[in-house]
């Protein structure tokens, strides 16, 4: 008896070793903008397996509030924009916390710790048109938390993009942090507000974007961690990557108007792997291991050294229905696919490891069943067509420039957006007047992986028949199962949706180079 007691505590011991937590204040967020989202369930299953227990939402989606009842994950939920100014109302306020967080809480319930107002509502892009409603509703979705007797453990927070605030052209540098002078007093009455009552400042942050739009100009090691030739020198503080950059430059925008000890929390940031020149996995893996690094040693910043720094990654799983407004990338933040499966390796502890995350469980896919452009085909002046249809519904940008399947040629081109298209559709129609063929052989090649969708219907709920884009050439309809994209809910630089014509220079040159081919 004793050898067996010793043994089961020799491998106890050991599987206490083997067991590396994530790093304090980790989380990740959890967007459902995807034609055939995972089930919830194993979404969550998912996040436990690799240690994560903090979670930001976009909204309250009833779904996923249900999945995470009972996990124990610390859970921030939202109210989208486009009901902030319904909260302009106390009674109002009220009706939604009932209903949307102080409903789920209990012993077995969910664990609420925040309320997002909105998502970065003071967005330039949205031409200031939450500026005058975000803090009324702050205030009274607090004041409804409050009242609840719940105030103490669940705020009200705004999340906010990094646009907020700046560094003038005379002073650019951290330190000469301020906020954006046409918001100066909304963001002073709500850094008073949530300071006052124990809410953290939330902030998104992303080295990507700002690489994006600079045109060349933003020097690439600077999104990085691992150092730069030509650091940032500001009053004896030296800074080597943007992260710590702009993080101090909100302390100073705080500290100027009188809260320079505020909590800051990082609500989004991360790195897309697909969908433009910079974003592709090998980048995506270094800058994550980049960050978790940083935040596991307890680093801090230059301003606030030796901190533990809260950090929500964008995002958890890849949102193939997202707009395309902010970019072709939008739909390849995921740390994982749309699958559940990791991209790349990471380690979650921040010690660096070159170790892979636990993949999602008992994901149902669809049949093995692809669908191409048949090499048989013989009169291709419709193709052109055929291929914009189907990618104004289905997701075609890993077609795009530098992208993973930028090296097809024509034929690999069109046959990718067929069988977008008919995953899309839950492998319902393959037809594109006559240019389609359905083949059981996995067409992928190299990078570029054509697809098998994940099936996300219920048994008893099998789609209809599709009809091809030949039948509907302008734009394809949503089947039964298709979840519209919303503009209240995830995006990592605004969320409103715009018309997908990316592809219409790709698929006309497609025809000319497929005759060739042929």
């Amino acid at each position: 008896m004793s050898r067996v007691r010793c043994t089961v505590a020799y491998v106890l011991f050991l599987g206490i070793l083997g067991c590396v937590g994530v790093i304090n204040g980790l989380g990740v967020n959890w967007g459902t903008i995807a034609s055939h989202p995972l089930p919830p369930e194993i979404v969550v299953q998912l996040m436990k397996d690799n240690g994560i227990n903090k979670v930001k939402l976009f909204d309250t989606d009833k779904t996923v509030l249900n999945a995470l009842a009972g996990s124990g994950i610390e859970v921030m939920v939202a109210l989208p924009n486009v009901y902030l100014a319904n909260m302009a109302s106390p009674d109002k306020a009220k009706a939604w916390v009932k209903q949307n967080v102080t409903s789920y809480l209990g012993p077995k319930g969910v664990n609420i710790t925040y309320v997002a107002i909105g998502n970065e509502p003071f967005l330039q892009g949205y031409n200031g048109s939450f500026v005058n409603v975000t803090f009324p509703a702050l205030k009274n979705v607090q004041n409804a938390l409050n009242d609840a007797g719940v105030g103490n453990k669940i705020k009200a927070t705004v999340p906010c993009n990094a646009d907020v605030y700046y560094s003038p052209w005379n002073n650019p540098v951290p330190s000469g942090g301020i906020f954006r002078p046409d918001i100066a007093s909304e963001m002073k009455k709500i850094v008073d507000f949530q300071d006052k009552n124990g809410a953290p400042f939330i902030v998104n942050i992303y080295p990507f974007i700002s690489l994006y739009l600079s045109d060349g100009a933003f020097p690439t090691d600077y999104a990085f961690f691992d150092g730069m030739s030509n650091p940032v020198k500001d009053n004896g503080r030296t800074y080597t990557n943007m992260f710590e950059a702009n993080y101090d430059t909100l302390v100073a925008a705080l500290d100027g108007v009188g809260h320079g000890n505020m909590t800051i929390m990082v609500g989004e940031m991360g790195w897309p792997t697909d969908g433009d020149v910079n974003a592709n996995t090998k980048n995506a893996q270094k800058f994550y291991g980049g960050l978790l690094k940083n935040l596991g040693s307890k680093k801090g910043t230059p301003r606030r050294p030796g901190i533990d720094i809260e950090v929500y990654l964008f995002g958890l799983i890849d949102e193939d229905a997202k707009s395309l407004l902010p970019g072709t990338f939008e739909r390849h933040w995921g740390i994982f696919s749309y699958d559940g499966q990791p991209k790349f390796p990471i380690d979650f502890s921040g010690q660096g490891k070159n170790k892979s995350a636990v993949p999602a469980k008992n994901v149902t896919y669809l049949p093995n069943s692809w669908c191409m452009l048949n090499p048989k085909a013989g009169d291709l002046s419709k193709l052109d067509d055929q291929i914009k249809a189907a990618c104004e519904d289905a997701d075609c940008t890993p077609l795009g420039f530098g992208s993973s399947c930028n090296g097809l040629d024509a034929a690999g081109n069109a046959s990718y957006a067929f069988n977008a298209y008919y995953q899309l559709n839950y492998q319902t129609n393959c037809d594109f007047g006559g240019l389609g063929l359905v083949t059981k052989k996995n067409i992928s090649q190299g990078t570029c992986k054509f697809n098998i969708q994940v099936d996300s219907h219920p048994a008893s709920e099998a789609p209809a028949p599709a009809p091809a884009p030949a039948q509907v050439p302008a734009s394809a309809p949503k089947k039964k199962g298709y979840k519209e994209p919303k503009s209240t809910s995830s995006s990592s630089a605004g969320s409103s949706m715009a018309p997908f014509t990316f592809f219409s220079a790709l698929a006309f040159g497609a025809v000319l180079d497929l005759v060739l081919y042929l």
